[in-house]
Parts: structure tokens; sequence; C-alpha cells
């Protein structure tokens, strides 16, 4: 069986990464997502070369598998020698890329947008690159939420970095932002 084009973190964008571990329960995308058939719907074109390994979709693409959901103005994909898909979607000026996937085993997703996003199969490493945001959503309230230039996921530690960038309009000041919630406490601690 071949692996899925996004990798299992990119499945899941697992927990919001080594910092959030601390603040949430351990529970990850949902597993079954992996299983699941993808979907790529496109507007104007797709194509796929055999011998390149390589396809290309565009206008108003999205990509389903299980819960996940990729939305890109265009994408393209290669198939590694070795089996695995690297891949890059764009997103369009005032339309970024956006991800959103369910955490497994509780009722959150996990949410995020930037203006292009790189992502690589076999290091399970996904890149959010221009003004990236990087959210937990628990029903329609936000529960952590990181921004900044390049956000870098790395599924298979369970880590990421964020950086800052060239200050903008929406961050004047070029930084990096965090926003944690605490951790709910346990039944019948006390403090």
């Amino acid at each position: 069986m071949m692996p899925s084009p996004f990798p299992p973190a990119c499945t899941a964008l697992r927990a919001l990464a080594l910092a959030l571990l601390t603040l949430a329960p351990t529970a990850w995308a949902e597993k079954a997502d992996r299983s699941k058939p993808m979907e790529v719907l496109a507007d104007k074109s797709g194509s796929a070369d055999l011998q390149n390994q390589v396809s290309r979709f565009s206008g108003n693409v999205v990509i389903t598998q299980g819960t996940m959901v990729i939305k890109a103005d265009r994408m393209e994909v290669r198939l590694t020698p070795d089996g695995f898909h690297v891949g890059t979607a764009w997103g369009a000026p005032g339309a970024p890329v956006s991800y959103r996937q369910k955490r497994d085993g509780v009722d959150e997703h996990v949410e995020g947008l930037a203006e292009r996003v790189e992502f690589d199969g076999k290091t399970e490493v996904m890149r959010f690159i221009g003004n990236s945001v990087v959210r937990r959503v628990r029903g329609s309230e936000t529960v952590d939420e990181i921004t900044g230039a390049l956000i870098t996921w790395n599924h298979g530690s369970e880590q990421f970095s964020v950086q800052g960038g060239t200050p903008t309009a929406a961050n004047p000041g070029g930084r990096v932002r965090a926003v944690l919630s605490p951790r709910p406490a346990a039944s019948g601690a006390t403090r």
C-alpha cells in the first residue's frame, strides 16, 4: 500500500506541538483518516505527469481525506522514488491556504492558515509559510493559537517551531505570538 500524499502528521497536526502537549490531553488527529480515500476537487485544471511522478491542480482546490480538509488556490504533489509524497499548496491574494482536521478522541479540531503550505510525507514535516496561524479549536472557541511568519510542525517528534518575520499590516512588529490556554483541572484536584 502506498503512503498517503499527506504525512500522518499532516493528517493530524497531531497536537498543538510540544508546548501544547503539556496543556492538552494526549489525543492526536483522527487515526482513521489515514485509511480513508483522498478526494481532490479543482475548478480550473488537474494534471498528472506519470513519468516525472507529479500532479498539479488549480482553481479552488479542495482536498478531503476523512476529517482532514485542505483548501488552496493551487497545489503540486510529487511522488519520491521511495514512495512518499511531498507537496506545496499556494493560496491566492486574500485567500490563504486553509487546513482543518479533527483531533482523535476529543471534540476538537486543529486549523491552520498560511500563504503557502509545504508537506513532506517521509520526514512528517508540515510548514505554514507567510502570515501563518495555527489554532486548536473546541466547538467554536479557540483554545490555543500560534502566529508567525513560519510555523514548522515535525509530527514525528511532536514538536513545532515558530519564527517571526517582516512586519505587515496585520502584524506591524513581525513578532511571534502564542496564546495557550491552561489545561482544565482534573476532577477533584485541589489547588
